[in-house]
């Protein structure tokens, strides 16, 4: 596979997602070398100089006002990492774990972090070789950078700790010889900068916005599908309305759903004599709930972009002042907003959808479908159950979903008085995409269900696609069978993007 180019400071949104979707291998544009290596000569002077310099010939920390021997620097780094290496909990995916690696990289080629270019390299093989070290997911708090995970990783690069490679785990050094690379022993200040960072939590929030913006658009398309099932009224989708208000969101998504619903049958047959005036909130408003979400998670797409291409250790080497500098970019709260930002938004995407389905199952609101869609109530039960799991993914996330990034608490002897708690923040957006996801493919099989019996009216084209999709794997529902195995396909479904893809509609993109 063709490695992905980076350069420094300017690497996209598509970049990012193709490195966590397609897992290809990444190295940097060349022509930051020359900046990466002037810092590297300023860190090389500090360390034989007698000046002390946080990180360089001191220790850590609480023990920085503790000078450390030329003689020891190997030591101190080397040191560094180990006493580091305290991350608990199951390993990370191989998928998170080569996004943060290829994020680390991204910081180091800014030139203000003082390593040499081989360090760099051996990420660079890495990536190319597959090898991809052990990380637990627990352990760091969001300041001072994601010390313990990343730790982890730069454990593999000296030879310790443990990787996984073509499928099976082994010691880093065993890792690294069968790829043919060798560990390095690292050098003044490289095992802080290393470990100093965000790019763990960073990782984290990156795919959680990634899956958060496929379940949006797979909303999109539900909800116009949902729509369609209970006859709803496409009036509250006039352009006219939401230009009036403005938001990008809210307009692009009723346009998307407009485009959806063309041409429907179904939409035609009641535009006339239906007793209806209004729909519920859930069908009424959903370009202002999911459009809104859309932005939401467009405001911290921009926050997670800055950051991929940020310098986030310390101490930081200003080349063109001559300095080197202590500060505070390892601090991941803008990481812990943006990932705060993303959990509302999938809690609300999957909080209108759930009404949805509830709807749809309801015999009294779904506008003369059978009780819980199933062609035969009461010897059958169709769809009450699945329901029922909704709610309870809806409210789990809706807990999940409380800010964690006001949850500071002080660390090291109170040095590190603040935290972002960016790391948790981030890796909760998983389990809330998942229950998402499956909210959105219950959606997906109801609708598709409720389409059914509007027969002989015809939804739209674009829709008629999605329920030929969803066909493919489930069928439609007529007496009662084991639905778990059905709903796991449908979320799968959702997740991958196969549903808006099938819709062949134009849907709002991430990036402007």
């Amino acid at each position: 596979m063709t490695p992905l180019t980076l350069t420094p400071g300017h690497a996209t949104l598509a970049d990012l997602a193709r490195i966590y979707f397609d897992q290809v291998p990444v190295r940097l544009n060349p022509a930051c070398r020359p900046a990466v290596d002037a810092a590297a000569a300023a860190i090389a002077a500090a360390a034989a100089g007698t000046e002390p310099v946080y990180g360089v010939n001191t220790g850590f920390g609480k023990l920085a006002s503790l000078r450390i021997a030329p003689a020891d620097t190997a030591t101190l780094q080397r040191n560094l990492i180990r006493s580091h290496c305290c991350g608990v909990g199951a390993p990370i995916s191989r998928a998170h774990a080569r996004l943060m690696m290829a994020l680390k990289l991204l910081s180091l080629g800014r030139g203000a972090s003082g390593v040499r270019w081989q360090v760099i390299a051996l990420i660079e093989g890495m990536l190319a070789q597959g090898v991809t070290p052990l990380i637990p997911a627990q352990g760091s708090v969001g300041a001072s950078g994601d010390l313990a995970p990343l730790a982890h990783m730069a454990a593999v690069m000296i030879g310790e700790g443990e990787a996984e490679m073509g499928g099976t785990v082994m010691p880093g050094a065993q890792a690294l010889a069968a790829a043919g690379l060798a560990p390095i022993t690292l050098g003044p200040k490289e095992g802080l900068a290393l470990i100093n960072g965000t790019q763990f939590s960073t990782a984290f929030a990156l795919a959680g916005l990634f899956g958060g913006w496929r379940a949006a658009e797979a909303a999109l398309v539900t909800s116009a599908l949902s729509t369609d099932a209970i006859m709803g009224s496409t009036a509250p989708l006039l352009p006219e309305i939401h230009a009036l208000r403005g938001h990008r969101g809210q307009i692009e998504a009723a346009a998307a759903m407009r485009a959806l619903l063309e041409g429907s049958e179904i939409r035609e047959s009641h535009r006339e004599g239906d007793a209806r005036v209004q729909d519920p909130y859930c069908i009424r408003c959903q370009p202002q709930v999911t459009g809104a979400a859309m932005d939401v998670l467009r405001m911290a797409a921009h926050t997670l972009e800055t950051e991929a291409n940020a310098a986030t250790d310390n101490p930081l080497v200003l080349t063109d002042a001559g300095r080197i500098v202590s500060g505070g970019n390892f601090h991941a709260e803008p990481v812990g907003f943006a990932a705060d930002m993303i959990a509302l938004a999938l809690a609300e995407i999957g909080a209108i959808a759930q009404r949805r389905v509830a709807l749809m199952v309801d015999p009294v609101l779904n506008h003369d479908l059978p009780p819980f869609l199933t062609p035969n109530p009461g010897l059958n039960s169709g769809y009450m159950i699945a329901e029922v799991t909704t709610a309870a993914l809806m409210s789990e996330n809706k807990h999940i979903a409380m800010p964690c990034v006001t949850d500071s608490t002080p660390t090291s002897a109170n040095q590190e008085d603040h935290v972002s708690m960016a790391a948790h923040g981030a890796r909760r957006l998983g389990p809330m995409l998942e229950n998402l996801n499956r909210i959105l493919g219950v959606e997906l099989l109801c609708a598709a269900q409720g389409v059914g019996f509007r027969a002989p009216l015809a939804t739209s084209a674009p829709l008629a696609r999605v329920v030929a999709r969803t066909r493919e794997d489930v069928p439609a529902l007529a007496d009662d069978r084991t639905l778990a195995p059905e709903l796991e396909v449908a979320a799968r479904l959702v997740a991958s993007g196969a549903i808006a893809a099938a819709a062949g509609v134009a849907l709002p993109r991430l990036a402007p």
